[in-house]
């Protein structure tokens, strides 16, 4: 089988979430453990998109949180596969906050985050793609 190569913008993943009450801490911002979670779960399907295989979180490159996200404010969280190896997948993550009612956006975080895809018995495994 002949893999064919894939551009960027093929995997790109763009989520959207509403930050609620019981995503906040005490001072009314996005908890960054929630932040960090909806992050992975794009980055991942960022990752599926590029090699069809499931695929788990290898390492998290430093998360700097520049700028709160309040309470009411949207979260815009854009995956992208940078590189791809022979078992591993390097995905840049950029994330916006957005004011819906004043309505401008703001940048609050970016990161490089790698995967590897997984057989039954956990080992890595090739991507297919």
């Amino acid at each position: 089988m002949t893999l064919m190569p894939k551009k960027a913008h093929e995997s790109l993943v763009q989520m959207t979430e509403l930050v609620l009450p019981n995503d906040t801490n005490t001072f009314g911002n996005l908890m960054g453990g929630r932040l960090m979670y909806w992050m992975d779960i794009a980055a991942a399907l960022a990752c599926m998109k590029h090699c069809a295989a499931p695929v788990v979180t290898a390492s998290v490159d430093n998360i700097s949180f520049e700028n709160p996200i309040k309470l009411g404010n949207v979260v815009h969280i854009e995956a992208i596969v940078t590189r791809a190896f022979t078992t591993s997948i390097e995905v840049h993550m950029k994330v916006w906050g957005e004011d819906p009612v004043l309505q401008y956006r703001y940048k609050s975080n970016e990161a490089f985050m790698t995967f590897v895809a997984l057989d039954p018995n956990g080992k890595s495994v090739p991507y297919r793609r």
